[in-house]
């Protein structure tokens, strides 16, 4: 490979794992907040927690299934 072959792939892989954290940091962040929320709610007892929490698991289930498609 040349010089200038071997010089794009490095920036390539270097562009592609910048976007790949990009990414990652956005959809945890994203699921923070989504948890937070769950946190702040302050459920007055066990079952009202627990379907606070099942609504959260409920979103990333979809959103497993809808990139599984993908």
């Amino acid at each position: 490979m040349g010089d200038s072959q071997a010089e794009f792939v490095k920036g390539f892989q270097e562009k592609l794992d910048g976007k790949v954290k990009e990414t990652e940091l956005s959809l945890l962040t994203y699921w923070k907040e989504q948890l937070d929320r769950v946190l702040a709610m302050k459920p007055e007892g066990v079952a009202s927690l627990q379907v606070n929490v099942r609504k959260v698991s409920d979103m990333m289930g979809n959103r497993i299934k809808m990139m599984k498609r993908e």
